[in-house]
């Protein structure tokens, strides 16, 4: 296998089971560099695996049915790999105040489904950043904390 196979293996690994519908945070440890960086429009940029295991805890513990999956076939050159993504969840949990616009209060019941583009770069077979490019607008008006016209 070329290094871009082996990177996109990896990076589907990560989509599946880290994004995927049901989350291992296992997952993390095992492919995630000690000091990665993860940074999406929504959220503030998390740093390190301590800070995207509490992300995507607090994340899934407010939108429990949370699920984001694969929209085209994974690109990959280099260390870098693009996917395209859609997903989202349903808010019936506990208050969420990670978004940057805003704050949900405990179980809105409100939807969220979106798309984006994300790119990953891995060195020696870990994920050192993924930095997302999302339909922002998109959730954060179906979760009611912003309206566009």
């Amino acid at each position: 296998m070329s290094k871009e196979d082996d990177n996109k293996a990896i990076v589907a690994r990560w989509f599946n089971d880290f994004w995927g519908k049901t989350c291992d945070l296992g997952i993390v440890d095992a492919l995630a560099a000690p000091d990665m960086l993860l940074r999406y429009s929504l959220h503030e940029p998390r740093r390190g695996r301590d800070d995207i295991k509490a992300f995507m805890t607090d994340f899934r513990e407010s939108f429990p049915d949370l699920n984001f999956w694969g929209a085209a076939d994974l690109i990959a050159e280099g260390d870098y790999v693009v996917g395209r993504w859609e997903g989202g969840g349903t808010h019936t949990g506990p208050a969420f105040d990670d978004f940057l616009a805003g704050s949900l209060p405990a179980k809105t019941g409100r939807k969220m489904h979106f798309t984006g583009t994300t790119v990953l770069r891995l060195k020696d077979g870990m994920i050192v950043e993924e930095i997302g490019l999302d339909d922002g607008v998109t959730a954060l008006q179906q979760l009611g904390l912003i309206r566009v016209g």
